[in-house]
């Protein structure tokens, strides 16, 4: 199974080499084409070439070109109506003789679109009705039978990419633009989620410092953060969470009769409001610590985040 495993890596890194030096002017055209475009860019193609299809459409829209994909089946019954004249339009297709998709290019030649074909046979009747061709013709299918598609729609898929990062590239596509597409990502939350946009404001458990012990159980309980801050909003001596409540009960068994403050941690760490969400939790893990008092401008705690919050 190994031996058969690599085999097929080899034969589609052979055939990814072989359309890698096949690129030429033609793929220049397709990215200035799609760069200038007034529209948005439209991928098409059937089965697994459709699959494909899914994928580079994705990757087109969250990299900075606006993108969608269309069954060339449900186009021919009306989904046409989503293309104007200024979209682009890629069409994928490996023997460039699909039957569905072939139905789709009169009207596409009607309606002045841009037509990008990849496929494998650059005198296909799709390849001929294209703008520009790119042509992914490999040497041979992984599939032993030589039937799955399997090092074609791993060709298209990289030329899909191709395109993408070309695009990126012309564009200035910068972390931040990638960010701002996906703020729920790693990244997203790295370079632009602010501890603000995350932290708990409301209820936070203030409770002063000549309090009693059943005063701070209460008070612990009814914040329902495991932690309590002692002092307030302007002036904060310390904080008590359950972890140093059990610390506390270890070491004084009579503990109604010790002061909280003997209890608390009197220099928590405490971060602005615009820290980013990476760098506070980055700080959290180093101190090895789950609970920041988060503070404004002028130092007054306006809310406490956690990081197991976010899990």
């Amino acid at each position: 199974m190994k031996r058969i495993a690599q085999k097929v890596f080899d034969i589609e890194i052979e055939s990814l080499q072989h359309v890698a030096a096949m690129i030429d002017e033609q793929f220049d055209r397709a990215v200035t084409a799609i760069l200038h475009a007034k529209g948005k860019l439209l991928v098409c193609g059937m089965g697994k070439s459709g699959h494909i299809g899914r994928k580079i459409s994705a990757t087109f829209t969250s990299t900075g070109t606006p993108s969608f994909f269309m069954h060339p089946s449900e186009a021919f019954h009306g989904d046409l109506g989503m293309i104007s004249a200024e979209d682009v339009v890629i069409i994928i297709s490996y023997s460039g003789e699909t039957e569905e998709v072939l139905k789709v290019v009169p009207f596409l030649k009607w309606n002045k679109n841009t037509v990008i074909a990849i496929t494998g046979n650059p005198d296909s009747t799709l390849a001929k009705n294209a703008t520009c061709h790119l042509s992914i013709a490999i040497k041979q299918e992984a599939c032993p039978l030589e039937l799955a598609p399997t090092s074609s729609t791993t060709a298209a898929l990289v030329m899909g990419d191709a395109l993408a990062v070309a695009l990126m590239t012309e564009r200035n596509f910068s972390p931040d633009d990638f960010a701002r597409f996906h703020p729920g990502g790693t990244l997203g939350r790295k370079l632009l989620v602010r501890v603000k946009d995350l932290m708990r404001t409301d209820a936070l458990p203030f409770i002063e410092a000549d309090a009693s012990f059943t005063q701070l159980i209460i008070r612990m309980s009814e914040g329902k953060l495991g932690m309590v801050i002692v002092g307030n909003s302007d002036k904060v001596v310390g904080v008590i969470t359950d972890g140093d409540l059990r610390r506390g009960l270890v070491k004084h068994p009579d503990i109604q009769q010790l002061p909280i403050t003997a209890m608390m941690n009197n220099d928590p760490i405490k971060v602005n409001e615009e820290e980013l969400v990476y760098d506070a939790e980055l700080l959290m893990l180093e101190r090895k610590i789950t609970t920041l008092l988060i503070k404004n401008t002028d130092d007054c705690i306006v809310g406490v985040y956690q990081i197991f919050n976010q899990v």
